[in-house]
Order: structure tokens, then C-alpha cells, then sequence
């Protein structure tokens, strides 16, 4: 029973999948063009995000509380069976009655800070390194053990667990502390019918083999995008891409027709999230100073905030931003990926989504940006003082996972400048897709012109 509660998931909600065709533009931003959304109800929308069965096979719940125990902190105010199990997991029926632990969106889109669940914060903590996530020997003795002591509980986790044999040794990252959503989900399309969601033990795509690292961005930006995903190729209807962690355990597309059908709801609750004040008292000469540097050097790309603001939705090309290509260039270029999704279920309907990728990645808005560390699209920057200063950006750093402290100076979490790799928990840049180049725009101003330019920035 060990060996079966010794099974832990993780599903990102935001996927991104793969394309070779790009909408290039040469050396100027290109604008991106508002899509049309639907609306829908946020009080409902937050309820299925925390109890809705948009994920309906996991761990029996009678195994799950074996394994983990309870809770003690039910930071999302939840009742009864999910009263007691951690926030980001929840507990739904499967289609034969039996009541499962899934993952749920809160895996990678909430952290707690400082005693609080931030929903809406990226997660900056998770572990995808070796043997830390979707374990397939660890499934399939679970298997084999639920399948001989309880077949109704083994029949209700056989979805998830052939989605832990079939991908699960192929999402490991380099270090702790980035994402490997959007290899996830290029590995589920690649078992995946489009049109029909079937899943087949063998994949019908070819992956790429490297795991390029993500950030996940703040969800309370989205509400200003024109496009998701660090390329802006996420085109259409949003509730499509939120709604695509349904692929994990899904049967076909009649149920995903049902979970579409509350995810506008879920749309309309992540754009009522607000991004956390600032909590300590900031120098208002220095504001009113990096508010000035911040027009004349920062809101070309990232827009103006207060009353009005305006967010310009730009796509930045690769030969300015300069930035570590490899998200775009592995993640996000491979045909058959875009031709899998763009020929999909997902793409059919009145609300359809599709992908037009980008050689370079959106510039984001920076609402809540004090507590989105660590930065860039990569997570390789560890504060926002040294991404306003590339020349001391560490090449080789970590951070306190166990007891993390964050400064509220530099905006970021407190790290340590290391000497050589020891470990998965330092953040080695030298590594393909983990660089922290590009992004130079500030090692042109001062000391004093960035120290203003991050009181500032405090303050959206």
C-alpha cells in the first residue's frame, strides 16, 4: 500500500503545445490582436476550479489519506471530503462512483507566501527533477497491487495511472523550482487522438527529447492579453488552453465537452484576481522618480499603469530581447504540434482555439511584479535588482526551498551565490533553456536610477 500512495502527479492548467509555423516580423514588435472570450459567472468559476471534476481519475481516497495524512491548513475553506486534503489536490467522482484525489490547477497556479495561499501566484517551488513527479515504476506496482485488493478503486485510477507509465520518465528538469507544464502536455498530445481524445499506450507523435523550463506567469495578467503563453501564440478562446489539463485523464471528447462548459466560468474568476499590495511603506520621492524612468525607458513594451493604463500586447522578436531562445525554439516549433491542436477538438465549435507561433516572446504587463520572483520566462534571474543589471546576474545560485525568505528590497527570494553545481536545487544557467541572458535594457541607468525604478515598480 506504500508503493501505491508513493504516486504523486502534477498537471499544470495553462499547456502550450509545439509549432514549426512562424509568424515572423524582422526586428519590430508586432501587436497582437484582441480575440474574442466568453463570459461567464467567477463565484462559479473559483468552486470548480477548487472542487469541479475537470480531472476524474487520481489516487482512491481511501490510499491517498493512507499515504499523506490531512491537512491541517484548508487554506481554500473547502467542505467535506476535501475539507482535509491539501489545496492543490481535490477530491471528485470518478465515472464509476468511486471518490479519487486528482491534481488540481492549484499545483502550479497558487504558492503559499508568508503563511497565505496566493491563488493566481506561479508556483516557484515545484520539483520536476528526478523521480520527484509521475513515477512510473512507483504506478505501476500501484497498479498491480489496486488492480488484486479493490478493482471498482483500481477501474476509477486506471486513467491516471497509464498516463504515469506512458510519460511520466520523460519530465524531469534540470533543477528545482522551474515548470515542465508545457512538456507535459506535447507528451499527452502525443497520446491523444485530436478529434477524439482517445488515449493510446504508444505515442502517435514524435517529442523532442529535452525538457525546456517554464515559469509560470501570474494568472492575474491574463486579464490584459491578448494571447496566451510566453509567445503569444495562444490565439481564440483562453477557456480552450485552461481547460486543457483535462487531457491528463480524460476518456474522450463528450467529457471534455462537459468540462468546456464550466471553464468560461473558470475565465471569468481568474480575471477577477487582483495581484497582492505591496505590504511596507515605499519611498514616494523615489516613486514619483522611477514612475518617469519607467515612461521613458520600460512602458514602450510594458505599458502604463494608474488611470488609464494601457498594455500594448507586443511581441518582441528575438534580435531585441535577446533572451534564451530555446522555449520558443523546442517548446513551441515543432509542426506536428501546432498541426495536432490546430486540427484538434479544441480548435472545433463556436469557441475554438489555435496556435500562431512567434520567433520571440511577449512583453508582459507587470502588475504584481514584486512578487512574481524569480524572472525571466525561465525563471534564471533571482530578483528584479539583477534583472535590471545583467552584469550581476549569478551564474550558479540557490535558494532556501525548506524555509524560503524573500527580500523586499530586491524583489526576489533571497539566494545564495555558488561556486559550481552541487545539486538539483542550484540553478545552474549554463545549461540549454536555463540562461539568463538578454533582457540588458536596464544596465544603462544607475544605482539610483533602478533602485527608483523598483520602488516603483512596487507600487503596480
Amino acid at each position: 500500500m506504500k508503493k501505491l500512495v508513493a504516486v504523486i502527479v502534477i498537471a499544470g492548467i495553462c499547456f502550450s503545445f509545439n509549432s514549426s509555423i512562424l509568424l515572423t516580423s524582422g526586428d519590430e514588435p508586432v501587436q497582437i490582436p484582441a480575440s474574442r472570450q466568453r463570459t461567464g459567472d467567477a463565484r462559479a468559476g473559483f468552486k470548480y476550479l477548487t472542487t469541479g471534476d475537470y480531472l476524474r481519475s487520481g489516487i482512491p481516497l481511501s490510499y491517498f489519506k493512507m499515504g499523506f495524512g490531512k491537512s491541517s491548513m484548508n487554506y481554500l475553506n473547502r467542505e467535506g471530503d476535501n475539507a482535509d486534503i491539501p489545496y492543490d489536490y481535490t477530491v471528485v467522482s470518478a465515472p464509476n462512483g468511486e471518490r479519487v484525489v486528482a491534481p488540481n490547477c492549484m499545483q502550479c497556479h497558487a504558492q503559499v507566501f508568508n503563511g497565505r495561499l496566493i491563488i493566481g501566484l506561479g508556483n516557484s517551488t515545484l520539483d520536476f527533477t528526478h523521480n520527484q513527479k509521475l513515477d512510473p515504476k512507483n504506478a505501476e506496482a500501484a497498479e498491480k497491487l489496486l488492480e488484486n485488493l479493490d478493482p471498482k478503486k483500481y477501474e476509477a485510477a486506471v486513467p491516471f495511472f497509464r498516463v504515469v507509465k506512458g510519460i511520466g520518465n520523460q519530465l524531469h528538469t534540470a533543477v528545482r523550482g522551474v515548470n515542465a507544464a508545457d512538456r507535459l502536455a506535447a507528451l499527452l498530445a502525443s497520446h491523444r487522438d485530436p478529434k477524439t481524445f482517445r488515449w493510446s499506450d504508444q505515442p502517435m507523435l514524435e517529442v523532442p527529447t529535452e525538457v525546456i523550463p517554464t515559469d509560470v506567469p501570474a494568472w492575474w495578467m491574463l486579464k490584459k492579453k491578448n494571447a496566451m503563453f510566453y509567445n503569444g501564440f495562444g490565439r481564440g478562446d483562453f477557456s480552450r488552453f485552461l481547460m486543457a489539463s483535462n487531457l491528463l485523464t480524460v476518456n474522450d471528447t463528450a467529457e471534455s465537452r462537459d468540462v468546456d462548459s464550466h471553464f468560461n466560468d473558470v475565465l471569468a474568476y481568474i480575471n477577477s484576481i487582483q495581484p497582492p499590495p505591496y505590504p511596507d511603506p515605499v519611498n514616494k520621492s523615489l516613486v514619483k522618480q522611477g514612475g518617469r524612468l519607467f515612461v521613458q525607458n520600460c512602458s514602450k513594451c510594458h505599458g502604463s499603469y494608474g488611470n488609464p493604463g494601457k498594455f500594448p500586447n507586443l511581441l518582441i522578436p528575438e534580435s531585441e530581447i535577446q533572451t534564451d531562445s530555446l522555449l520558443y525554439k523546442s517548446n513551441y516549433q515543432s509542426y506536428q504540434f501546432v498541426e495536432w491542436f490546430n486540427n484538434s477538438w479544441f480548435a472545433s465549435g463556436d469557441h475554438p482555439a489555435r496556435l500562431e507561433p512567434y520567433d520571440g516572446y511577449i512583453a508582459p504587463p507587470l502588475d504584481g511584479i514584486w512578487i512574481t520572483a524569480p524572472y525571466l520566462h525561465n525563471g534564471s534571474v533571482p530578483d528584479l535588482e539583477t534583472l535590471l543589471n545583467s552584469r550581476e546576474r549569478p551564474r550558479y545560485w540557490s535558494r532556501d526551498f525548506d524555509n524560503p525568505e524573500y527580500d523586499y528590497k530586491k524583489l526576489g527570494w533571497k539566494y545564495m551565490v555558488q561556486d559550481s553545481v552541487r545539486n538539483t536545487n542550484v540553478y545552474n544557467t549554463d545549461l540549454p533553456g536555463y540562461g539568463n541572458y538578454g533582457h540588458r535594457f536596464g544596465d544603462k541607468l544607475t544605482v539610483r536610477e533602478r533602485k527608483a525604478i523598483i520602488e516603483y515598480l512596487k507600487t503596480l
